[in-house]
């Protein structure tokens, strides 16, 4: 897999990225589909990642996301509930809606910054608790000094710390900073085992940008072209309005096809972002979440 990564660094030309998305810019048009916004909404992980959350806010999301389906009978639920690893449990006990995911952020979130025994104990932790979903942020630092067997080998075992549970690697592209960075540290997740490729922990800015969603989905369809596994794209990191989820959409649509357009290989991390759709797509002020 490591001649696969080496084959695979590459350089960008100057604008490519910018063409790229104006490019799908110029095909979305300005009106916003609401099924679009359905799907959107679909693909949220509902995120509550703050110091101050406690026992009591867990379960009140997971019971809100629980209820859900009985207060918008004609749409479709979130797709995860994304918290620290202590309330996965409290979380896990609350949520009645078995076809959400239960997400946990893990391994030294959100810098990265601590033993491998811990990043691993840690997440074999989040899913004995309950945990269907893990998220956990590459070794920046690691990566920055070049050390990239490092950084794919923590991957690979912090992956099999997760059992059945899925992976997501966020990359945390406004501290890689460059198109060849973000490629780089793409293929190098995807070869080390994560089932999702994710863009920020949005504890940093910039957090998700339009111009990292091209990068990555770009690697993330390389990566299927020669290997024939599909990676999941996540954006996460200051998406509130409709519209900004709806660009995400649509730079997922046309670089990775209608294929990649559900929530097992899309998802968008949020919190404020699940009522302003609501909002849109029912054309009512909602403040449900």
């Amino acid at each position: 897999m490591s001649l696969i990564f080496e084959n695979y660094e590459r350089t960008f030309q100057v604008d490519e990225v910018k063409n790229g998305l104006e490019a799908i810019r110029a095909k979305m048009g300005g009106t916003l589909s609401k099924e679009d916004m359905k799907l959107a909404f679909s693909c949220i992980d509902l995120t509550t990642l703050g110091a101050e959350d406690t026992q009591e806010k867990g379960r009140l999301l997971a019971e809100k996301v629980s209820l859900f389906p009985r207060h918008f009978i004609e749409l479709p639920n979130v797709a995860a509930i994304c918290v620290y690893p202590t309330l996965v449990k409290v979380v896990r006990k609350s949520l009645k809606d078995h076809n959400v995911a239960l997400a946990a952020v893990s391994a030294g979130f959100p810098s990265s910054m601590t033993f491998l025994e811990v990043k691993k104990l840690e997440t074999a932790m989040a899913v004995a608790a309950g945990a269907s979903e893990i998220d956990i942020v590459i070794s920046i630092g690691t990566f920055l000094e070049g050390n990239s067997t490092e950084v794919m080998k923590e991957i690979s075992q912090i992956k099999s710390s997760c059992g059945e549970a899925h992976l997501k690697v966020i990359l945390e592209t406004g501290a890689l900073k460059t198109p060849e960075n973000i490629w780089k540290a793409s293929l190098m997740a995807m070869v080390a085992g994560a089932d999702f490729i994710k863009t920020s922990t949005g504890k940093m800015e910039p957090a998700a940008t339009p111009e990292a969603a091209w990068v990555m989905c770009s690697a993330i369809r390389e990566f299927y072209r020669m290997i024939g596994k599909k990676v999941g794209f996540k954006a996460a990191g200051g998406i509130v309005e409709s519209a900004d989820a709806i660009y995400y959409t649509a730079i997922v649509r046309s670089i990775l096809g209608e294929e990649w357009l559900h929530p097992h290989l899309f998802r968008i991390g949020a919190s404020r972002l699940a009522n302003n759709l609501l909002t849109s797509i029912t054309e009512e002020k909602i403040s449900y979440f």
